[in-house]
């Protein structure tokens, strides 16, 4: 049955987003500033939908809302809002044509939640591309900054051809099975010995494809340029969410049809998770640029998820999400504070935070909380995420693994310490007051917050996470 009740969140989005492209196109002038707090709106009631939408199958079993689905819903939601509150003052300063801003944000998040339930190949890949399109426009906003321009390009060129990718992987999976839904797949014998080559290639073109939306190494080449060209909100959000719809998509399909082929792709998936958590930590030590430096940590952060995946067990999806709910918010918080200083300097480079600790002594503080987060560093939830994360790979007995993750959180400590260590101990001619705006404000104090929050009382979070798990691990 086709049962709309279950997609009233994605669709209530949806018309909220058209209702902010008319908004925008009959105001004028000043009467445009509210958009960004329209949107809040709709996301915070998009939210409450989400929650109270029940679980079930909709359209022939090819969209299923679950409670694995919905804390990922949540997630993009929470990641949207973070965004949009990193935008306001963004937008009035440098962005012309704010309707479409915020109604791309939307439209994209709208994607990732019906990511977050499609359970059948072609619905995937369909609610992917919805989810991806809106970034390859918003990456290249500024159109009169041609790294912007550069950005938008460098991420459509490479965003189709991981598309072309994953649907070639589809399209090799349909033929093995001769379906295209996940439960039906499952139900194959896909390790049988006439399947293996077939198979293999499928998970070496899923494992790419995914690779590439993931941002992971050695997949990463389009990362640098397109987080420093974009707009630095939407490079907060990039981080996030692209990455977030990348996994859960991941997930439903490594952790349902493909499990039982587990050794076919988990050496593969091994070699991904090392390469990611070397390149991203060694090459983001030699960043002067702070969404450089963060846009290589960022590779280093999903190869800490991909560690926890390779156990293919219940503790995997905890610690996935855990550490996910943890990264938003450090992430996003570190960019609101990135933002806040272009807009006061216009600079983003490292050097330059120098004497900050002086200059604006909460927003020092916050960047601090946030780089510990983000090393793994209690009382910190980023502590939590990694501790999931790391236990994960324990109980699957891949100890060679966390003994290489751990390595390279030393290596993350220089880099983000660094930034930490010129805010405070460093001195700059100039060092008169920096003033974040009220949204930016707002942002910050809750991430920061939030950041503390889940490691100090994990039980709500492990429990929301524990339910996701039980999707997939039913006795977990």
């Amino acid at each position: 049955m086709i049962n709309l009740s279950l997609i009233i969140p994605q669709l209530f989005l949806f018309g909220w987003a058209i209702l902010v492209l008319l908004i925008d196109f009959v105001k004028k002038g000043r009467s445009r500033q509210g958009l960004g707090y329209f949107s809040l709106l709709g996301l915070a009631v998009t939210a409450v939908l989400v929650i109270a939408t029940r679980n079930g199958e909709a359209f022939y079993a090819t969209y299923v809302s679950d409670d694995y689905g919905k804390l990922f819903n949540l997630i993009f939601i929470v990641s949207t809002m973070l965004t949009i509150l990193a935008s306001l003052d963004f937008a009035e300063i440098r962005l012309k044509h704010k309707g479409e801003y915020y109604g791309l944000l939307l439209f994209a998040t709208v994607g990732m939640m019906f990511l977050s339930g499609a359970v059948e190949l072609i619905t995937l890949y369909v609610s992917l591309e919805l989810a991806t399109i809106p970034l390859y426009v918003l990456a290249a906003f500024l159109k009169k900054d041609p790294k912007s321009s550069e950005a938008g390009l460098k991420y459509v060129i490479i965003g189709g051809a991981s598309s072309a990718i994953l649907l070639f992987g589809i399209s090799l999976l349909y033929g093995l099975s001769g379906t295209t839904f996940l439960a039906a797949i499952q139900s194959w014998d896909l390790a049988a010995p006439g399947l293996s080559l077939g198979l293999a290639l499928a998970v070496i073109l899923f494992i790419a494809g995914f690779g590439f939306k993931l941002a992971a190494a050695p997949f990463h080449m389009w990362v640098p340029d397109v987080y420093e060209g974009a707009p630095t909100p939407v490079t907060a959000f990039l981080s996030v969410s692209s990455k977030a719809a990348g996994l859960v998509a991941f997930v439903r399909i490594f952790f349902s049809p493909l499990l039982i082929a587990r050794t076919d792709w988990v050496l593969v998936l091994e070699i991904v998770a090392v390469l990611a958590m070397v390149i991203g930590n060694f090459v983001a030590l030699l960043q002067s640029n702070i969404k450089r430096m963060l846009a290589y940590s960022s590779i280093a952060q999903v190869g800490y998820v991909l560690v926890a995946l390779c156990a293919g067990n219940g503790v995997s999806i905890v610690g996935m999400m855990i550490f996910l709910m943890a990264y938003a918010f450090a992430n996003i918080g570190a960019f609101m504070i990135a933002i806040g200083f272009f807009n006061m300097t216009g600079s983003d480079e490292i050097r330059d935070y120098a004497g900050m600790i002086r200059r604006n002594p909460l927003a020092s503080v916050m960047m601090t909380i946030f780089m510990l987060s983000l090393v793994g560093i209690p009382p910190t939830a980023g502590f939590l995420g990694k501790y999931w994360l790391f236990a994960a790979a324990i109980k699957g007995h891949i100890y060679w693994l966390v003994v290489v993750a751990v390595l390279m959180s030393v290596v993350s400590l220089f880099y983000y310490v660094n930034v930490v260590r010129i805010m405070i101990f460093h001195k700059r001619e100039d060092e008169s007051k920096l003033y974040y705006g009220p949204a930016l404000g707002m942002g910050i104090t809750i991430s920061g917050i939030m950041v503390i929050f889940i490691c100090v009382l994990p039980a709500t979070f492990y429990e929301w996470a524990s339910r996701a798990a039980r999707v997939f691990f039913p006795e977990f």
